[in-house]
């Protein structure tokens, strides 16, 4: 089980990976929205904000808002690290039961296209 620290720096890499992605495909497949990621193991939450800028840096600070997020992601620590790495296929994680997400159809279609 990897530790809240090392799951904190996995959502950094996923930040820094995520600004990598075109502003041409940013603009055709990103829409704002909220993101959660329930890391299941150690019961803790992150939350994040993706918009045509990017997605913003993660934090454990729920939203001021108090409004749940629009793409509720939950998994586990070792399998965030593996993702984030690359060591994982999220559709082969999604279909195995080892990510949920709970978002719209359109909000999962996007989140394929850019991950």
């Amino acid at each position: 089980m990897a530790s809240v620290e090392e799951c904190r720096a996995a959502l950094a890499k996923l930040v820094a990976n995520f600004d990598e992605i075109s502003d041409e495909d940013r603009a055709k497949h990103v829409v704002e929205r909220t993101v959660s990621c329930r890391v299941s193991d150690l019961d803790v939450v992150f939350y994040g904000r993706l918009s045509h800028d990017g997605l913003d840096p993660f934090t454990q600070e729920p939203p001021a808002d108090g409004k749940e997020a629009d793409v509720k992601l939950t998994i586990t620590s070792d399998d965030l690290i593996a993702l984030v790495e690359g060591e994982l296929d999220l559709a082969r994680a999604l279909l195995g039961g080892r990510v949920k997400v709970d978002a719209s159809f359109g909000d999962l279609l996007r989140l394929r296209k850019l991950l």
